[in-house]
């Protein structure tokens, strides 16, 4: 009987593929565990990992999706690797390709959002961001703007830009500021570092690079290197030879200064300054230190006022300058701080040495000669609105001569008072400064003065020195004497000295300075010639004499005479 046709036990279908257990429904598909948005929200890992979660541990599907697992995680690390670098270019790009941020002087503020700022010397109205605090930016300090010129960082202070000289001080603070920088006049405010500081003319500050804010005070520039604010102790009785000129000096600079009501009522002009001239070496300047210490004693004793001196020492070339109007510029700043140190109630002297270096003879052509604009501007100064009151100006020349005639006329340099070559008398007086009782003296200076004078002005072959032939013919010898000066005995001093104390060292005794070494000390330093010029130019020699350079054909030292049997007389 055949078998019927249905389902047998063996006829079930194979559940292996499906369950790999053996048993057990179907797998649910995805849709059934999340929504399509929820999936679509899910990374490649997430998605494996939920897969993952539907197989049963004993498939080995699941090893399989490990695998590709690790194969994901390894590309989306290095996507995201790429990823991260590109954005790094992305933003490098970014920031070339972006405009440059300005620079800018904060000049103040015109609303809580808004605010003044100078950039490129053109002033704007800038935007302020609100990171920024207006109450916290200074005036005069650098400020970021962006390319919409909105205010976006407050930086410090800036630390260079032009160095100018102030003018005149406003009444509202401002500072009108000079033309040393070859630009016109201009005005500005101040910073507010300097909104308390005391300024005055003649000061110099720095400007920011807009030239709007003035930044910093930096004094007053070089001048004050040559400055001594104060004179050594220097009475008259100090300087030995120069009677005479100290007797000039004293009629032409104390008189009307301590008796002001004889000359106001005697309707007499206070001379503005005098010229000392005369060989080197014979105490011009010394006589102008001199001047200014005693002036001050002498107030002080007859007022009772102390009133300190200002020496200002200025050798003549070193006003000269290559650059076109600096030379000009010192002369003017010379007479501009002496005003102010005389306003201030100090006695102000003005000391030019070598005065014929700046100050010489103008000459016609069109040579461009600097002395063609000096000296105006010394006249200038000199005749200025602004009157020398209390200020002094002391020229010091070996050649008057060659100084212009303008400057030594009167109404300028009043007085020229000669500072001759010390006599005899002139010379003991000046051996007996150099030679105090504090030295280890062998006998009385007063001695020890008068044979080491007599000595120096010894009329004997021995002490024959120069010989002038005039232009009469006349012939004339001059003796070391005839050339004596104040810096020529200090320096035989000084030699008589190292001379006492080799001896003392050989000797292995405390040694005195004695008349052996002096006397010794004036011949070697005559026979070196250090103070001499080691030539037979008779314009070198010219400078070291008081003979008048017209009358004078030849003017050199004397030639060592030959007997008749051709020997050295």
């Amino acid at each position: 009987m055949a078998e019927p046709h249905g389902p047998r036990a063996d006829d079930s279908p194979d559940d292996s593929n499906t369950h790999p257990t053996g048993s057990g429904p179907g797998l649910p598909p995805l849709d059934d565990l999340l929504s399509r948005e929820q999936l679509d929200k899910l990374s490649t890992l997430q998605l494996l990992d939920l897969i993952a979660g539907k197989i049963p541990r004993r498939n080995s599907a699941l090893i399989d999706l490990v695998y590709l697992r690790d194969r994901i995680n390894g590309l989306e690390e290095m996507n995201d690797q790429a990823r991260q670098a590109l954005e790094k270019y992305e933003e490098i790009v970014e920031k070339l390709r972006s405009p440059a941020f300005r620079v800018g002087t904060f000049l103040g503020p015109v609303a809580p959002d808004r605010a003044m700022v100078c950039v490129g010397g053109v002033d704007y109205v800038c935007r302020v961001d609100p990171a920024v605090p207006v109450a916290g930016l200074q005036l005069g300090q650098r400020v970021l703007c962006n390319e919409a010129f909105a205010l976006v960082q407050g930086l410090g202070f800036d630390r260079s830009g032009p160095i100018v000289r102030i003018d005149e001080l406003l009444s509202d603070g401002r500072l009108r500021l000079g033309n040393e920088t070859s630009l016109s006049p201009i005005v500005v405010i101040r910073s507010a570092l300097l909104a308390k500081e005391k300024l005055k003319p003649g000061l110099e500050v720095r400007l920011d690079p807009n030239q709007r804010v003035a930044l910093e005070v930096l004094g007053t520039g070089r001048r004050v290197e040559r400055a001594l604010e104060r004179v050594e102790e220097l009475p008259w009785s100090a300087i030995g030879g120069q009677d005479e000129a100290v007797q000039a000096i004293r009629d032409t600079i104390e008189m009307p200064l301590l008796h002001r009501d004889l000359f106001k009522r005697f309707d007499h002009t206070v001379p503005k300054g005098f010229l000392l001239h005369g060989p080197p070496g014979c105490g011009k300047t010394l006589l102008g230190k001199a001047t200014a210490w005693n002036l001050r004693r002498q107030i002080h004793e007859a007022t009772g006022v102390e009133r300190p001196e200002f020496f200002l020492h200025v050798k003549g070339p070193e006003i000269l300058n290559m650059w076109v109007g600096e030379s000009e510029r010192q002369v003017r700043d010379l007479f501009t701080q002496c005003r102010e140190r005389a306003t201030d109630g100090q006695l102000a002297f003005l000391f030019i040495d070598e005065a014929e270096s700046i100050l010489g003879v103008r000459r016609g052509g069109r040579g461009n000669s600097i002395l063609s604009t000096l000296v105006p501007m010394f006249c200038t100064e000199m005749d200025g609105l602004e009157a020398l009151a209390n200020v002094v100006v002391i020229l010091a020349s070996n050649r008057a001569d060659l100084i212009d005639p303008a400057i030594l006329r009167p109404g300028r340099i009043d007085r020229k008072i000669r500072v001759r070559r010390p006599d005899l008398e002139g010379a003991r007086r000046i051996y007996e400064i150099y030679l105090p009782d504090t030295l280890p003296l062998a006998e009385p200076r007063e001695e020890l003065a008068q044979a080491v004078a007599n000595a120096h002005f010894a009329k004997t072959a021995e002490n024959e020195f120069l010989e002038v032939t005039f232009r009469s013919g006349r012939r004339e010898v001059m003796h070391r004497g005839d050339l004596a000066s104040g810096a020529i005995i200090a320096a035989v001093v000084e030699r008589a000295k190292s001379l006492a104390i080799r001896n003392a060292i050989a000797s292995r005794e405390p040694g005195q300075l004695n008349r052996t070494n002096l006397l010794d000390a004036l011949q070697l330093e005559h026979s070196e010639n250090d103070l001499f010029p080691s030539n037979d130019l008779t314009e070198d020699w010219l400078k070291l004499t008081d003979f008048d350079p017209e009358n004078v054909v030849r003017l050199g030292p004397v030639r060592p005479r030959r007997s008749d049997r051709g020997g050295i007389v």
